[in-house]
């Protein structure tokens, strides 16, 4: 009796009530934590990359798809309609990798003009604090290369769906079929893999991702095929 007496003092002696009385509290207790906090994640440490690889990706889908399904318009046979789409995928892809790098130089400039801009304001223009600040500022932007080269890569990726779908189909409506199926299915992945990684409601990001494609592939189809046969009528 007198053993258990003892440790119900010594645990007495550790409880704490708090202010207002009501509650009491042991501090030796650690409040309990949850394992997996999903709402404590920051959505915006991606934002730089994925929207390089979404955009990047996106891009390459749809001007490549488009070209096709334009080029499809006027010409049947399976040569007429890879040429082209070989010579976007090799033209994109250069032209986001340059844009990305120029993108993510501009950037960067930007923002030091303003934080030296700023930093004069303050404290009369430390250059050794200005500085720090740099090249702090400097390596939370993404590289310029590698941003280039992540552009170009997911380009490409997004190009060549359609271009697989057409280089081993000789049939024309097939063809074109094809095309049009592995263009969608390649919207609405990737709708759904930005809405996921970013954080943003699936459902909507794939409709709006899929309704943008499917516009500009339709825009293009529509005014190929009028501008070829309005040009083939005034030669009769």
């Amino acid at each position: 009796m007198a053993a258990e007496g003892a440790r119900d003092q010594s645990h007495i002696e550790f409880l704490e009530i708090s202010s207002d009385g009501n509650e009491v509290t042991d501090p030796n207790r650690q409040a309990e934590k949850p394992e997996h906090d999903d709402t404590s994640f920051d959505y915006s440490k991606r934002t730089q990359w994925l929207r390089a690889a979404i955009l990047g990706a996106n891009d390459g889908l749809v001007s490549v798809a488009s070209l096709m399904m334009g080029v499809g318009a006027v010409k049947q046979d399976v040569k007429g309609m890879l040429l082209p789409a070989v010579a976007g995928l090799v033209a994109g892809a250069c032209s986001m990798a340059l844009g990305e790098f120029v993108s993510v130089y501009a950037q960067y400039h930007t923002e030091m003009s303003q934080m030296k801009r700023e930093m004069m304001e303050k404290n009369g223009g430390d250059e050794k604090t200005i500085d720090e600040q740099a090249v702090k500022k400097k390596n939370r932007l993404p590289s310029p290369v590698k941003a280039a080269i992540a552009s170009a890569i997911s380009f490409s990726i997004g190009a060549v769906v359609p271009l697989l779908g057409a280089v081993f189909i000789k049939e024309y409506k097939v063809r074109m079929a094809v095309v049009s199926v592995l263009a969608s299915v390649g919207l609405v992945v990737l709708g759904g893999v930005g809405a996921t990684l970013g954080g943003a409601p699936v459902m909507r990001s794939c409709a709006r991702v899929f309704l943008g494609g499917w516009m500009a592939m339709a825009i293009t189809y529509g005014l190929t095929k009028l501008i070829c046969s309005s040009t083939t009528s005034t030669y009769y």
